[in-house]
C-alpha cells in the first residue's frame, strides 16, 4: 500500500522525454495533483542526468529512447552517482530485451506511454513509496521469453548487419574479420533466438527490441 504523502511536501518529479507533446501531457496531468510537482523537463538523456544532479527529484520519468544519451545509459549514470534514485522507465515499446536492460540499469518501474494517462499518477506514488511497478502485460511478455540465453554484443552487432541485408562476406568486411567467424556468429544467433533462418532471426530481434531498424 502506497504511503500517504503530505501535500505540503509534494513529490518532486523530473520528466525526460524527447517529445515535447509527451512532456506537456505529463506536465498537465501532474499540475492537477496537490501532492506532486514537476521540477524539470529534459529532452535528452544527457540533460536528464544534469537536471537530476541539479534538482534531486524524488521520482524520475525516463524515456528509454532519446538522442545524445539514451534513457538506459542515463539511468546508469544517475544511479552510479545517486544509488537511491527512483526512476520509472517510460517507453512506447514493450520489447522484452529493452525491459530487461532497463531493469538491469536499476529502474523501479516500467510504464508504456499508452498507459500514461491512466497509470502515471499511481506509478509515481507507488515508486515514491518504495514499491516497484511492473504492469501485468509487461510481466507476461518477460515470462514468454526468459530465461533464454542472451546474445553477446558481437552477435547483436552481426545481427544488425544481417537486418541491413548484408551477406556473411559483406559483414566480415565491415567488421574486419573472417567470413567463417561470421558464419559461426549467425549459427549461434539462430540457435539462441530459436529462429529458422536469418529473416526469422531479424523478425524476432525486432519484436523483442534486441535491434532497431533505425540503429
Amino acid at each position: 500500500m502506497a504511503a500517504e504523502v503530505n501535500s505540503d511536501t509534494p513529490i518532486r518529479v523530473l520528466c525526460a522525454d524527447d517529445h515535447a507533446l509527451v512532456r506537456k501531457g505529463i506536465a498537465s496531468i501532474l499540475a492537477n495533483e496537490a501532492d506532486m510537482k514537476l521540477v524539470a523537463e529534459a529532452e535528452n538523456g544527457r540533460d536528464a542526468v544534469t537536471l537530476f544532479r541539479q534538482h534531486r527529484p524524488d521520482v524520475t520519468l525516463m524515456d528509454l529512447r532519446m538522442p545524445e544519451l539514451d534513457g538506459i545509459a542515463a539511468v546508469h549514470a544517475i544511479r552510479a552517482e545517486f544509488p537511491d534514485a527512483r526512476i520509472i522507465a517510460l517507453t512506447s515499446y514493450d520489447g522484452d530485451h529493452e525491459i530487461y536492460r532497463a531493469l538491469e540499469a536499476g529502474v523501479s518501474g516500467y510504464i508504456l506511454k499508452e498507459m500514461v494517462h491512466t497509470e502515471v499518477l499511481r506509478a509515481i506514488r507507488l515508486v515514491h513509496a518504495g514499491q516497484r511497478l511492473m504492469p501485468p502485460a509487461v510481466v507476461e511478455r518477460l515470462a514468454e521469453h526468459f530465461p533464454q540465453v542472451a546474445l553477446t554484443p558481437r552477435e547483436v552487432e552481426v545481427l544488425g548487419h544481417v537486418a541491413r541485408g548484408l551477406s556473411n562476406k559483406e559483414i566480415a568486411q565491415e567488421l574486419g574479420t573472417a567470413g567463417g567467424t561470421i558464419k559461426i556468429h549467425v549459427q549461434n544467433i539462430l540457435s539462441k533466438l530459436r529462429a529458422s533462418d536469418r529473416t526469422h532471426a531479424v523478425t524476432i530481434a525486432l519484436q523483442r527490441g534486441i535491434i532497431q531498424l533505425d540503429a
